[in-house]
């Protein structure tokens, strides 16, 4: 599989992350052992977790998807062969939430025994917490790197200003800075990286790994005009993209992926990766279809054409 660097100073990762939200979710823990197995055989070895998953489902604590990766690594072997990201700061309950030195600590420990590991590959920054100076934060991520239990350090849902204040603290301070940053974007959610983040992680030569890569699965091209909802788990996240400039672009979709011999899926991932800043999408899978076209899409390269067709058909409104 095709790989990249995560920025400057990260490791060399796939071209596509494995999500791990589904994990316990939308698949069981001997489904997720199947896909696992066949991600890494075919060299789709950088997932992407958090401890948060999946906590909104009903009788879940958060941790669900951190248990079953663990699972799997200590019955696979596997360990050595994965790049292992997972995520900090978003209410587990309880008053486990934020980003302080002293939660950071205890959550990176809870994360590693649910993983069965010693160490995390990248540890992220969920969100952003204004109630903790980012001085405290980073100092409490850096001692995290000092004592081997994370390699890198990344951050997700920041805005721009907070993500270069961030880049500038971990300078000034010797302390260890993101490597990466994890947006939401993907052809129907171009806005804020675009406008607010991209120039800030072309500065700092940082690593992006877009989640939501698919918007939900919109973009697989599996929901049509006229047709009633889905009723799956994820439906409600998609009732916003069911609108003419949604389906514009799965019509585009569809068309450059019939010219390619391919799948919508895999047309919107090599969109996504053929844009600036961009190392990694981050796509989960709920089939073995699905798992192919995240490993087909990380070696389909565009036309030009194709990819001016999609940012012309994809921009967003004026408001």
């Amino acid at each position: 599989m095709r790989k990249r660097k995560l920025g400057q100073a990260g490791p060399e990762v796939p071209a596509i992350v494995l999500g791990g939200n589904v994990y316990g979710w939308t698949l069981s823990e001997s489904l997720s052992f199947h896909q696992l197995d066949r991600a890494v055989d075919a060299g789709l070895s950088f997932i992407d977790t958090a401890d948060i998953y999946s906590r909104w489902v009903p009788g879940h604590r958060g941790g669900e998807s951190e248990t079953i990766l663990g699972k799997w690594l200590a019955k696979s072997g596997h360990r050595h062969q994965v790049l292992l990201a997972t995520k900090v700061g978003i209410d587990m309950g309880e008053g486990k939430s934020g980003l302080s030195p002293r939660y950071i600590a205890q959550a990176v420990d809870d994360s590693l025994r649910r993983l069965q590991t010693d160490y995390i590959d990248l540890y992220q920054a969920h969100t952003d917490d204004a109630n903790t100076p980012l001085e405290e934060t980073l100092g409490a991520f850096d001692r995290l790197v000092e004592r081997g239990k994370a390699r890198f350090i990344g951050a997700s849902n920041l805005s721009g200003a907070r993500l270069a204040e961030a880049m500038e603290i971990s300078r000034k301070n010797g302390l260890a800075g993101y490597v990466s940053l994890q947006p939401h974007y993907n052809l129907l959610e171009r806005q804020p990286f675009e406008t607010d983040l991209l120039p800030v992680v072309e500065k700092y030569k940082l690593g992006v790994i877009p989640y939501f890569a698919l918007a939900s699965g919109f973009l697989t091209g599996k929901y049509r005009r006229g047709e009633a909802g889905s009723k799956s788990p994820r439906a409600s996240m998609v009732e916003k993209y069911r609108n003419d400039r949604g389906f514009a672009v799965v019509d585009a979709l569809i068309e450059i992926a019939g010219a390619h011999h391919s799948t919508p899926a895999r047309v919107a991932l090599a969109w996504l990766l053929a844009q600036p800043g961009v190392t990694a999408p981050i796509a989960s899978a709920t089939s073995d279809s699905h798992l192919d076209d995240l490993i087909a899409a990380a070696s389909l390269e565009l036309d030009p054409a194709d990819i001016e067709r999609l940012n012309e058909v994809s921009a967003p409104v004026a408001a």
